[in-house]
């Protein structure tokens, strides 16, 4: 009869890690005598990251006395004890290859359904001092798993677990588990997964993913947003044909290719990458531009800010005439148009205008009949870019409405022709356009505008889920635990060498060296450089870090669990081969 061997508990600590500090509750001890299961958790236990633990089909993590003793023997050690692992109980019985999904047991008065297997995360590394942890317990079969609470009451040490229902759809958690993580997903496990009511939402999720997915590389199960449209890597040499003055701080380069060849068709919403040199050293300058055309397999157009004593704007506007030639990425990047039947509200502000434009003309060639919204800030008229082009476009929708705020209009700029409101987009504003709560919202601008927006529209009660942001400097980050990191903009390492592979993060304008004597992987090279990276196992699970290769050639080590997809990179694992263009 499987029983309960421990029950373990601990609140949240903070602890130092690599000159940074954690806040985890991954500690955890036994206790005597009895104790509480509630409903999302066990009295006197807690979570330190709750978007990544907890919750209510998280509340019990549980650990096998049989897999203590297989990592025992495989990693040589003797010092483990109750709770070494982060589970709230230890017991004896119920291995991962038996239990199922959806499985229901009573343990003392209280009862338990089985959700899922657990996420591993570098906490566990931690805690364990084995970096490579997170993998292991992965690829080994052996992660565990979560139970809810279906019923609270009383447990301890030495309580029998009695099953007392079982799921109708059988998979096991070692089944579930290597479903997502190992490089095979037959599609009739994958319908069979979906099939299990009791399977908690992240993981089906993740299998929704995975089957529909037409990508023949990666894991669409794991791929963040920012890297789910991965690009072959190189440059191809485009020739520029065009070029306009969209308003007084705004150029646009329109860019051909041979026309023989033909171009890779962007998604609307992509970017490119342009190589280029700008520097009187004859050193590369890498910039990311939004691509603010139609899509097209024949020319791409892209529109650059000039910036006040702006490196590359100050190039790309004084310096490039028709007929040069620029070096040019293949479109990459997951801010991405989904045509949906829910309304659409297209919000941006300065810059930011150029990938929504780009949608907006997705949305005019595909003749959309939903309802769009388009919403931007600008200083004044000039420097409103787009104005006509857009009034042109929204004309050809059928539900198709814009409202343009000017900051600090001129004189010459009439109300009512060219912007509707004075000032800047605030709640009283979105309030009066009364906008769908069902909305689907691409959201690009100024970082503060997009917090600032981000934090209206949830007021409004617009999902966090359905607003998509794209980010020009850097993306979003994920650094879970990690409670105190400074914000600094990206910069080279303090101690450079000035030799060795040249390491460049595009979207961040950060050129680097790679030195294998102080960096273990691209992860930590990035993070010395405060770049922002995503991350959370770092050994080659997650596939969270998982980041586009602009150009070059990595190698692996640890080998990942399962590959990204191809054009992508883990950099968390990974090392330069050569010189390398990441996309961060």
């Amino acid at each position: 009869m499987p029983r309960l061997l421990s029950v373990n508990v601990g609140l949240p600590r903070d602890i130092e890690w690599r000159g940074q500090i954690v806040h985890t509750g991954i500690w955890k001890s036994a206790i005597p005598g009895r104790c509480r299961a509630r409903r999302l958790n066990l009295d006197g236990d807690g979570q330190g990251d709750l978007a990544g633990h907890g919750g209510e089909h998280r509340a019990v993590f549980v650990y096998q006395i049989e897999s203590y003793r297989f990592w025992q023997e495989q990693l040589r050690r003797a010092d483990f004890s109750y709770g070494q692992f982060g589970e709230n109980f230890t017991i004896e019985g119920l291995s991962d290859d038996v239990v199922c999904i959806g499985d229901r047991f009573q343990i003392g008065s209280a009862v338990f359904e089985v959700t899922q297997p657990r996420v591993t995360c570098y906490r566990v590394g931690i805690r364990l001092s084995e970096a490579r942890m997170p993998a292991l317990l992965t690829s080994s079969g052996r992660p565990g798993f979560y139970f809810r609470v279906l019923q609270e009451g009383d447990v301890g040490a030495g309580d029998e677990i009695v099953q007392v229902g079982s799921a109708a759809d059988r998979m096991t958690v070692a089944e579930i588990n290597a479903l997502l993580y190992s490089p095979v997903h037959a599609r009739d496990r994958l319908e069979r997964a979906l099939r299990i009511e009791a399977l908690a939402a992240g993981w089906r999720e993740s299998f929704e993913a995975l089957l529909q997915s037409k990508a023949k590389s990666g894991n669409a199960g794991l791929v963040p947003q920012e890297a789910a449209h991965a690009a072959a890597p190189g440059f191809q040499a485009l020739t520029v044909v065009q070029i306009d003055r969209e308003c007084v701080d705004v150029v646009s380069l329109t860019l051909q290719g041979d026309p023989h060849v033909g171009l890779v068709q962007p998604l609307p919403g992509q970017y490119v990458v342009l190589r280029f040199r700008a520097r009187t050293d004859g050193s590369m300058t890498f910039r990311s531009y939004s691509l603010s055309g139609p899509s097209s397999t024949q020319r791409y157009r892209i529109s650059v800010k000039i910036e006040p004593h702006g490196e590359a704007g100050t190039f790309l506007s004084e310096h490039v005439r028709v007929g040069d030639v620029l070096d040019v990425s293949a479109p990459r990047g997951g801010f991405v148009l989904e045509m949906t039947d829910r309304p659409l509200l297209l919000l941006s502000a300065g810059i930011g205008i150029t990938p929504v434009l780009a949608m907006l003309h997705a949305l005019a060639a595909a003749r959309f009949n939903g309802q769009v919204s388009w919403l931007h800030s600008s200083r004044d008229g000039e420097h409103h870019p787009f104005a006509a082009e857009v009034r042109c476009l929204l004309r050809s929708l059928g539900q198709a409405r814009s409202y343009v705020c000017f900051s600090r209009p001129q004189a010459g700029d009439v109300p009512g022709r060219d912007f509707d409101f004075q000032g800047r987009l605030s709640l009283a504003v979105l309030t009066q356009l009364d906008i769908p709560h069902n909305a689907q919202v691409y959201l690009c601008g100024p970082n503060v505008f997009m917090t600032q927006m981000q934090g209206l529209l949830a007021e409004l009660g617009l999902e966090p889920g359905r607003i998509r942001v794209e980010l020009f400097n850097g993306g979003r980050t994920l650094t879970p635990g990690i409670s105190s990191l400074p914000k600094r903009a990206p910069h080279r390492p303090l101690r450079d060498t000035e030799a060795g592979l040249a390491i460049t993060f595009a979207r961040s304008g950060v050129t680097a060296h790679w030195d294998p004597a102080a960096y273990g992987n691209l992860l930590e090279l990035a993070e010395a450089c405060d770049v922002p990276v995503r991350w959370s196992c770092r050994a080659g699970v997650c596939h969270n870090c998982e980041s586009g290769l602009v150009a070059g050639r990595v190698v692996y080590g640890p080998l990942p669990l399962e590959p990204p997809s191809e054009g992508n990179i883990l950099i968390c694992c990974s090392q330069p081969a050569s010189d390398l263009v990441v996309d961060l």
